[in-house]
Order: structure tokens, then C-alpha cells, then sequence
């Protein structure tokens, strides 16, 4: 066997081509993320803005600008369900759609209500591939480079942000209203280009095992790991590693929230804590109001978009260091770190705005870069890593679905308060984010562990939650209790995975029972004939290809 309709390379491409191809094309959903954070910081200074929609006040614009994350921060809560129900790539595609429909109602916006509804429905839109996107990256990576293909796909996401900044650049030069419609519509393009892409993308292996799709998940685990061959040594072991963890998980029952809260608090405490402080830490206020910082500090106009998409093309650059250092490093060194230069740098920001001299208007310049260079390799990418990568298969979704509502909680925050906070304490703005700077710092020096190198289903050893091994005996019996079983042929009836990895079964286990249980009635090789052998009924067995359905 050879291919699967679900597992089948993208013309021709297997292995690391095939893996970064993927998370390149997948990274076009945090792309979109990126493009909708930046697109309105340049449009609202425009002229032709400001007279359309009647000279809105800070307070209008700052309802604007952050009811999007209205939109993200609920749809968030609801999408590591249905992402668990109807798979990662379905997820991306229908997110998809809808950021183009919340796009095209921004576009055609007859009214500041209109464009404020295409900003919510745009904010489902985002809300959906900001949760699902990180999940879907992290149970395709191999542990040894999960870091770096996360840090790939953050710099998507700063790239979209570029773009709309040099977007709303070239087209200040309109002398019209599509000043502001045309880098609107572009939202609407690149979703649609998404949506597309999503019908040919594999689905996420840990997805297909954890709903007994095992034909299709060997095979996309053959093309992502083993050079397309199902009997590769590293893709069935990967494949045995994977559905021992989703039996055991399903044999404890551990997939509600309640569940999630009581036994993964610590996991799920840190990853809510890296979504906040990314937040906290002041990004928003240069990536939703950059050109208005700018003006603060004395420049105007167009030259104050002209400084923003400068320092977007820094920010891209600041962005590529951590795809070689986050596997090298670790996460702990480049969050510290990164908190120490912003907090310093948004304190310098502060003082030159308090002494406003002459050279106050480049040195914000020099410093928000600087801000801005060490966000981009520190609390951009790593709180976009950690969440999905330490909670368990099976609440990743629902673990990932309440970090990143968290992320957009506090993202509505910021971006609601920062226009009304810099009218009101102005330059003491900035010394409120640095604080948080240094929190961040105390609080990942203390409380993060390191998760380099780990592979997902080894994480429960790190935070010492780990699972409870289950006998041969209530294994079967837990196997027998759940889903219908697996519909893989005998070319997954595969030896056991090795002994003696803390997640694996205890040493007792591996041995056949005491009371005379042959090779093929007890023991390891009894179980696995259990987990693995087909059944007389079975409901997994019909994965379709999106585009082979009659629901799309």
C-alpha cells in the first residue's frame, strides 16, 4: 500500500519537502491574521477614511479596530470542538469562507455598522485558523524540528502584516475611496486562495488516529515521516507510538473541560499565560496603531506609514532567527530574553515621549524597531508553539481553544484601550507594558518548563501528570468499551512500540500473562491483536477527501 485517498503525496512530495510545503501553505491562515492586525492601522489615518465615515472619534475607532477580536475570541472557544469533530483541514476550509464573507462586507461597507459586522464575521474567520492552524502544525511536525516549522509559521504571520502595512502604503497615493477598499478586498482574496488550498492538504495524522481512520493515517504518517513507504520503520513506529497514547487517553475518558481543568490546570494555566502576555507585553499598540505612535512622536501623514512599513520589513527579518535557535536554545532562553530587551526598550519609548526634544521622533523610531525586532524572535512565535505542543491529543483542541481565547480576550483589551490610554496617560502608556514585560519574565523563569526536543506524546513526563498505563487485560477491555475499532488492514497489525518510555506500558506489562497466555491469546501480543484487528462492525472505515463528499 502504497497511498490513501486522504494520505496521498501532493504531487509527488514526500518527506521534508512535503512537510514544508504544508506548513508553508497552512501558515497562509496566520497570514490572514497578520494582514487583518495591520490592514486597519493605515486606514484609519487616511483622508478618504476619515470622510467616509464622518471623522470618527479615537473611541469609535478604537470599537472598530477591536471588535474583530469579538468575533476570534468567540468563535475560539467553540473551534477546538468542532476541530475535534470534523478534523483539522475541514476546520481551516470552512474558517476560510468565512473570513472571505467578513471581508467582502468590510470592502463594500456603506456605513461604519457594516464595517464594523464584516469586522466580527471576519473575526470568526480568524478566531477559527488562529486556533486550529497551531494544532494542525504541531501534530504534523517531528519533535526535532516542531520549533522551527511554529516559527515558520509565525513569520506567515508577520509577512501578512507587512504586506497590509505596504499595502496601505501604495495605495495612500489613490486618490479615492479605494484608498481603503482595495486593501480590504485583498483579505478576500487570499482567503478564497486558503479555502482551496485546504481541499489538498493532508489531514492531521493524530486526528485520523484518534478516530480510527488508521489506513489514512499511516499512509499521510508514510508521506510526512518515511519517504511515502508504509512499512518505513520510523512512520509505523511514530504510528504506534500515536494510537497506544490515544488508547490509553481514551481508556481514562479525559476529553471535557471539567477534565482538562482538573487534572491538565498547570498545562492549561501557562499556556493561557503565554497567550496573555504576548498581549500584555504591548504589541498591539504598534501593530494596530503603529502610524499613530508615530504620529505622537512627531511624524505625519504618509511618513508615518512610510516608518511602520520599515519597521515591518525588520519585524519579518527578526522573525527568522528563532527557526534555527528555538530547536537549539530551547523556548525558556528566548522568552527571557526577550522580555528583558522589550521592557527596556518600551521604558526608552516612554522617556523619549516624556522629554519630547528634537530627536524624540527618531529615537521612538530606533526603539519601537528594537521592541519590535525582539517580539518578533521571542513572544511572537513561542506562545503560538507552547499551548498546542504541551496538552495531550486528546483535549489539544480544546487546550489550544481556551489559550487562544485568551490571546483574543486580551488582544479586544489592548486594542480597545490603547487609542482612549494614549490620549489619557500618553508616554506613561508605554511603562504600563514594560511592567508586563518584567512579569512575563518572573513568571516564565518560574513557572515553564523546557519542551524542546519532546515529542508530544512523551510531554505528560515533563509536567509529571503522567498517563496511568492500563494492564493487558483493562486495556482490551477499555478498547472493547470505546469507539468501534479500528478499520486497518493487517499491514497495521505491527509489533509493539519499546519498553520502558515513561508513557509506555510498565515493565510487568510486557510480559505474557502468568496463567498460560500464549503469544497470540495474552500478553502484549494479545493486546495489540486487539487494538489492531479488524472488527465485524465498524464506523471508521469511510474517511472521504473534502472534495469527494456531498457536504462541500
Amino acid at each position: 500500500m502504497a497511498g490513501g485517498r486522504n494520505g496521498t503525496a501532493i504531487h509527488g512530495l514526500t518527506g521534508k519537502p512535503l512537510l514544508y510545503f504544508t506548513s508553508v501553505f497552512v501558515s497562509l491562515g496566520v497570514f490572514l491574521f497578520g494582514y487583518d492586525q495591520g490592514v486597519m492601522s493605515g486606514i484609519i489615518t487616511g483622508v478618504y477614511f476619515k470622510d467616509y465615515f464622518n471623522q470618527p472619534t479615537r473611541a469609535q475607532i478604537g470599537t472598530m479596530v477591536a471588535i474583530l477580536e469579538v468575533g476570534a475570541f468567540a468563535s475560539s472557544l467553540i473551534v477546538g470542538r468542532v476541530g475535534d469533530i470534523i478534523g483539522r483541514r475541514k476546520t481551516i476550509l470552512y474558517g476560510s469562507m468565512i473570513f472571505v464573507v467578513g471581508g467582502a462586507l468590510q470592502t463594500f461597507a456603506n456605513g461604519m455598522s457594516m464595517l464594523i459586522l464584516g469586522r466580527i464575521i471576519a473575526g470568526v474567520g480568524v478566531g477559527c485558523l488562529s486556533t486550529i492552524v497551531p494544532v494542525y502544525q504541531s501534530e504534523i511536525s517531528p519533535p526535532h524540528n516542531r520549533g522551527q516549522l511554529a516559527c515558520i509559521e509565525f513569520t506567515g504571520n508577520i509577512v501578512g502584516y507587512a504586506t497590509s502595512v505596504w499595502v496601505d502604503y501604495f495605495c495612500s497615493y489613490i486618490e479615492s475611496h479605494y484608498a481603503w477598499r482595495l486593501p480590504l478586498f485583498m483579505q478576500c482574496l487570499m482567503g478564497a486562495f486558503l479555502a482551496l488550498g485546504s481541499l489538498i492538504i493532508c489531514e492531521s495524522p493524530r486526528w485520523l488516529l484518534d478516530n480510527d481512520h488508521d489506513e489514512e493515517g499511516i499512509v499521510v504518517l508514510a508521506n510526512l515521516h518515511g519517504g511515502g513507504d508504509v512499512h518505513n520503520e520510523r512512520a509505523r513506529e511514530e504510528f504506534r507510538e500515536i494510537k497506544m497514547n490515544v488508547l490509553l487517553q481514551r481508556a481514562e475518558g479525559e476529553r471535557s473541560y471539567s477534565e482538562m481543568w482538573s487534572r491538565y490546570r498547570k498545562r492549561l494555566l501557562i499556556a493561557m499565560s503565554a497567550q496573555a502576555f504576548a498581549q500584555l507585553n504591548g504589541i498591539n499598540v504598534i501593530s494596530y496603531y503603529a502610524p499613530m505612535v508615530f504620529e505622537q512622536a512627531g511624524w505625519r501623514g504618509r511618513d508615518a506609514i512610510l516608518m511602520t512599513g520599515i519597521n515591518s520589513l525588520i519585524y519579518i527579518a527578526s522573525t527568522l532567527p528563532p527557526w534555527w535557535l528555538v530547536d537549539r536554545w530551547g523556548r525558556r532562553p528566548i522568552l527571557l530574553s526577550g522580555a528583558v530587551v522589550m521592557c527596556l526598550a518600551l521604558s526608552t519609548i516612554s522617556y523619549w515621549m516624556f522629554i519630547d526634544v528634537s530627536m524624540t521622533p527618531h529615537m521612538v523610531v530606533v526603539f519601537v524597531i528594537i521592541y519590535n525586532a525582539f517580539f518578533g524572535y521571542s513572544w511572537g512565535p513561542i506562545p503560538w508553539l507552547y499551548p498546542p505542543e504541551i496538552m495531550p491529543l486528546s483535549i489539544r483542541a480544546k487546550g489550544a481553544s481556551v489559550s487562544t481565547a485568551t490571546n483574543w480576550a486580551f488582544n479586544w483589551l489592548v486594542g480597545m484601550m490603547t487609542p482612549i490610554l494614549q490620549e489619557w496617560i500618553k508616554w506613561r502608556l508605554y511603562l504600563v507594558h514594560a511592567f508586563f514585560c518584567a512579569c512575563s519574565f518572573v513568571v516564565v523563569y518560574f513557572c515553564y518548563p523546557e519542551t524542546k526536543g519532546v515529542m508530544l506524546e512523551d510531554m505528560d513526563t515533563v509536567f509529571g501528570d503522567q498517563t496511568v498505563a492500563a494492564t493487558p487485560a483493562t486495556a482490551r477491555m477499555s478498547l472493547l468499551n470505546s469507539r468501534s475499532g479500528s478499520p486497518a488492514p493487517s499491514i497495521l497489525d505491527i509489533d509493539p512500540p519499546e519498553v520502558g518510555k515513561p508513557r509506555s506500558l510498565p515493565p510487568q506489562s510486557t510480559k505474557t500473562g502468568g496463567g498460560g497466555g500464549g503469544a497470540g491469546d495474552g500478553g502484549v501480543a494479545g493486546l495489540f491483536k486487539g487494538m489492531f484487528a479488524r472488527k465485524s462492525e465498524t464506523k471508521g472505515g469511510n474517511y472521504r477527501r473534502l472534495d469527494e463528499g456531498d457536504d462541500v
